[in-house]
């Protein structure tokens, strides 16, 4: 296996990053073969447990130290690193007195399978710890001991709330051993972004960060050497260097890696200018109306499955006798008509408002499909945007052209180093060693696990499923315990607020509609009696604190109204109880009118299970229920990840051509 040469103004210097790899047909097959393998021959925590008896060693000389002690000691221990590497014993000292900050500052001392977990991060790996094993925490310990030793830290995680919250909950930390702390999140100016970037440690979200990488491929559009760009200095503020954001791509740790690298791979990252062609907006909307008269199967198919549609030969027979409306350039082409055709039946037939996205302030905006979030000033491309709101029958804006693009597979490889930390990674092992060429090691809970899965309950339709769901909840305020309800869209969230209101069940709803409250409505998810219905806005890196005296009625319920393409999903949703050795309860409630089943469960499963069903109010049988919709994750899994494959294919392919031409995104 080799890799190609070039580096973005040099390895080390202005912006470094690494150089691509290029791999012949014998290594992809060996990469693939041996991939899965890995999860079966994994490294284990033990070979790091090393670092807690050497943190031990320099513990009781630290605890005597006043703060400007420590400081001075960390600012030694930083030029040792940088003079003589990550040797065992800087480790370990440079641990302790992050151990020690931590303690005096935030009243929290790192736990020993957190220094194991800091370690495992420090070499470039990825850490899977339990839900609720202080994540946040464990990632100071690798993050300053590189700031220590020079290196530009970036902690990246999956939205704006959890950079800012993290980076303003462990300043304290880093300020103790005088290591800087930058915050990226959106509309953040773009002198304020490259203050940011120039602190030890960033704070950022994957999609910021990844955004304002093309912004400086797009500023250093010609690759200039390392040479060339210390010689534009000369030209001042003028010259290209000072107007890049970043510092490079160095050390990068992924907080939930295996979202950031698994599952939102499969969308490439795209930068785009509006551009206003003429006549474009009005072949919309008779493309639009073209798209409403033509009918399902006989004039196109729908692959709900790939999210996808092909026309038949009948419907581009009406495409193309259609009387379109008098345009210039592009659109006079036979094939571009029968293109925006398609792209209008995927509009109207594939996303979904409330699902997909929002309405909101006469705008249409796209929902994250794994954060539950809105992405702000974000755009589909191709004119689907522009369709969807002439669907929506809002005003049109201009179509956005490309100029920069890369997938998430070939923008994390560049860093020089990467790690990452998940409490659900191990289903993913393969694809991570594979793609990054990351290990996953797990990591044992500092306290025994005390969470309680209670058996999944399957039904035949959507009405006694949710019917099911409001009898659980009434049961569990009952019982005076707080009961967290995820659901899988904006839609399904208010659908379950109705009824909660018609049962009289007081209860806040979290989702992309009322993400200004999100602080206040999970700061209160852990009281007794309350009830809290979310989105995926609940799942990853919420942290649920629980009331006085609920931990002795068995602590949070958390229930889950639908599963999700991927189980390591549900895991995560499951995870926000039982945090810390905390009681926690969770279940999930499912029916044969889901969209993971009727997208991915085939024919012949649901018609078995409603079969045998005891009628169409009453429960399926659980291990039927279970082997159905676990078939139905693993097709959703294997066409994810074909489609992963697929996109860094000709992510790629698309690099070598451009890279031919003289361009890199």
């Amino acid at each position: 296996m080799s890799r190609s040469s070039y580096r973005t103004a040099g390895s080390m210097g202005i912006c470094p990053e690494r150089g691509e790899e290029r791999l012949n047909r014998f290594d992809r097959f060996a990469i693939s073969l041996w991939g899965l393998l890995i999860p079966l021959i994994r490294p284990r925590s033990s070979g790091f447990q090393w670092v807690i008896k050497a943190c031990g060693i320099h513990e009781a000389r630290i605890k005597m130290m006043s703060d400007h002690d420590i400081l001075a000691a960390a600012r030694e221990t930083g030029k040792r690193l940088r003079r003589f590497g990550y040797r065992p014993d800087l480790i370990a000292s440079a641990f302790a007195l992050i151990r020690e900050v931590a303690c005096r500052r935030l009243g929290t001392r790192h736990f020993d399978v957190q220094l194991v977990g800091g370690l495992i991060l420090l070499k470039g790996l990825i850490a899977e710890m339990e839900t609720g094993e202080g994540k946040t925490l464990t990632a100071t310990l690798a993050a300053g001991t590189a700031a220590l030793a020079g290196e530009p830290v970036h902690i990246i995680t999956v939205n704006d709330y959890l950079a800012q919250r993290d980076a303003a909950w462990m300043n304290p930390v880093y300020d103790g051993i005088g290591v800087s702390v930058g915050t990226v999140v959106h509309g953040l100016a773009p002198e304020a972004r490259r203050k940011a970037y120039t602190c030890d440690v960033t704070y950022c979200t994957n999609k910021e960060i990844a955004f304002d990488y093309l912004k400086d491929r797009i500023t250093l559009w010609d690759r200039p050497g390392e040479l060339r760009l210390q010689l534009e200095r000369l030209c001042g503020e003028k010259s290209r260097a000072r107007n890049l954001l970043m510092r490079g791509l160095r050390f990068a740790i992924i907080d939930e890696a295996d979202s950031v690298l698994i599952d939102e791979a499969r969308t490439p990252l795209i930068i785009s200018s509006g551009e206003d062609r003429g006549g474009e907006l009005a072949l919309y909307r008779e493309a639009l109306n073209l798209a409403d008269a033509l009918a399902p199967e006989r004039d196109f198919s729908i692959f709900p499955e790939e999210r996808s549609l092909e026309l038949s030969a009948e419907g581009k027979a009406k495409i193309d006798d259609h009387n379109w409306p008098e345009t210039e350039g592009m659109w006079t082409s036979t094939e571009q008509r029968r293109e925006v055709v398609r792209q209008a039946l995927t509009a109207v037939h594939l996303f979904a408002r409330d699902k997909d996205y929002l309405i909101k302030d006469g705008k249409v905006q796209i929902i994250d499909e794994f954060t539950g979030r809105v992405m702000a000033d974000r755009s589909w491309e191709q004119g689907l945007h522009q369709l969807i709101e002439a669907k929506e029958g809002l005003e049109m804006t201009v179509r956005r052209e490309t100029r920069a693009r890369i997938s998430y597979q070939r923008f994390f490889r560049r860093y020089l180093r990467l790690a990452g930390m998940t409490g659900t990674a191990r289903e993913a092992a393969g694809e991570l060693w594979a793609v990054y060429r990351l290990h996953v090691v797990p990591v044992p809970t500092n306290r025994p696990m005390k969470r309680r899965k209670l058996p999944d309950r399957f039904y035949a339709t959507e009405e006694s499923k949710w019917n099911a769901v409001v009898r659980a909840i009434s049961d569990e305020i009952a019982a005076q315990a707080p009961v967290l309800v995820g659901t899988r869209s904006v839609a399904a969230s208010e659908r379950l607020s109705e009824m909660l209101n018609g049962a009289g069940l007081a209860h806040r709803v979290l989702n992309a509609k009322q993400d200004k409250e999100e602080a206040e409505i999970v700061a209160r998810a852990g009281e007794a009696c309350r009830i809290t219905v979310a989105t995926n806005m609940a799942g990853r890196g919420t942290d649920i604190t629980l009331a006085d005296r609920v931990a002795e009625r068995g602590g949070l319920r958390v229930i889950a109204t639908e599963f999700h393409e991927s189980h390591r999903i549900d895991r995560q949703l499951f995870g926000r109880c039982g945090r810390q050795g905390d009681p926690g309860l969770c279940r999930a409630f499912a029916s044969l009118e889901d969209e993971l089943i009727t997208i991915h469960g085939g024919k012949i499963f649901p018609r078995l299970a409603r079969y045998v069903s005891i009628g169409k109010r009453g429960p399926i049988n659980a291990w039927i229920g279970k082997e159905l919709f676990r078939i139905a994750q693993a097709s959703a899994e294997r066409i994810h990840a074909k489609a992963r494959k697929n996109l860094l294919k000709m992510d790629e392919q698309l690099g070598d051509v451009l890279a031919f031409s003289g361009r890199q995104e």
